[in-house]
């Protein structure tokens, strides 16, 4: 068995020429592929990362997001004095009632405008999501029309650097603080007052659209929910802070894999059909050479394995190149839309081993069906007649 594989792989150096195409083809496919998967991968890395197992959010029932959300004051209370909500030093609950809108802002290096999150937060934002810091300045002045920005929002949007002076809504605001949210959503989001910002765009007082609450522990979830569903006086919907942020992320982490994976079936016909060419032309070339192994005594089922080994091995090496050409394109930073809410968010691309594995896994799967038409076929050829021409 070993004589015919080395075979193989030596004629693969000899028939170089040819065999790069279909090497290059198959890393080709491999390469859009993986980077497809690295940026759904990214994109729900990045909202996943905003939500904490020991928060829990409350929303409107029914809603399916913050932007269709709706909740009194009067509720917020309720919800404040529920059981299992941690509270500070001063025995004040840890909640945040926040308003979130989406504006539209020019972008700083290019003429276009974008759409952007705006979120509405109480002066407990901070303790209640501790993953997200000040980088920069500080944080708000409670009453005063004053922002804290989101690293990337900072970079991507006019005057929203620290100690700019934007104005929107009518109104004139100043930059006092850069927030470092560790790659998660935040850091696409501008942060404001929530009662400022509801006077600004003139919302009613009393309502909020939803409110986060730190919890005692990740295991008090259960007990506060079942207190809230419970109670007559509430119409609301509990959810872990993680657990709403990873569905967010799933229809348009979804959509980018589908696409991908659509868009890497294309360009893997052609790359099949690369490696079919060169598989049929090596076998063309060789005909005497595979009778003459026919004749040593090797069966047609140790040609077979022979000439598809031979193909998985072109295609390992594509595969390989695929891997390492996607490699540089690791944590590089672009935007798309959050289709919950319309709003720009940025992400980076995140190459996992595993997906790695899969555009490995992809290359060897366009590998065998590249190579076992053409190993039949050399299986099969008739040996009396290939000696013949010797």
């Amino acid at each position: 068995m070993a004589v015919p594989i080395i075979y193989n792989i030596r004629s693969i150096r000899v028939r170089w020429v040819a065999t790069s195409v279909a090497v290059f083809g198959i890393a080709g496919v491999v390469t859009v592929f993986v980077a497809m998967l690295a940026m759904a991968q990214g994109f729900q890395a990045t909202l996943v990362a905003s939500g904490l197992p020991q928060n829990a959010m409350i929303r409107r029932g029914g809603a399916n997001s913050e932007i269709d959300s709706a909740l009194a004051l009067d509720q917020i209370r309720i919800v404040a004095n529920a059981p299992g909500v941690q509270r500070d030093a001063h025995n004040n609950p840890l909640i945040s009632p926040e308003v979130v809108l989406v504006i539209s802002l020019p972008l700083r290096n290019a003429p276009d405008r974008a759409l952007v999150q705006i979120r509405g937060v109480s002066e407990k934002a901070l303790a209640i999501r501790d993953m997200v810091s000040i980088a920069q300045g500080r944080f708000f002045t409670p009453g005063l029309a004053e922002l804290v920005v989101g690293a990337n929002a900072a970079k991507a949007y006019q005057d929203f650097q620290l100690g700019g002076r934007p104005r929107f809504a009518g109104r004139q605001w100043t930059v006092v603080g850069v927030l470092d949210a560790r790659g998660s959503a935040f850091d696409s989001e501008i942060w404001a007052d929530a009662v400022i910002l509801k006077q600004t765009y003139k919302k009613p007082e009393n309502l909020f659209q939803s409110a986060t609450v730190r919890l005692n522990s990740a295991g008090s979830f259960e007990l506060f929910r079942q207190a809230l569903l419970k109670d007559p006086r509430l119409s609301v919907q509990v959810e872990r802070e993680v657990d709403y942020y990873e569905r967010q992320s799933q229809a348009v982490a979804t959509i980018i894999r589908v696409l991908g994976v659509l868009v890497a079936v294309v360009m893997s016909i052609g790359a099949v059909f690369a490696a079919l060419n060169t598989m049929y032309s090596s076998i063309a070339a060789r005909s005497r050479e595979i009778a003459t192994i026919r004749a040593l005594g090797f069966s047609e089922g140790s040609i077979i394995l022979s000439f598809i080994c031979e193909s998985l091995f072109i295609s390992l090496i594509g595969g390989l190149i695929g891997c390492i050409a996607v490699i540089p394109i690791n944590g590089y930073s672009t935007s798309t839309i959050n289709w919950q809410t319309f709003s720009s968010i940025a992400f980076s691309f995140r190459v996992t081993p595993w997906l790695l594995v899969q555009g490995m896994l992809f290359a060897l799967v366009m590998g065998i069906m590249g190579g076992l038409p053409p190993a039949l076929r050399a299986a099969r050829l008739p040996v009396v007649v290939a000696l013949r021409e010797l």
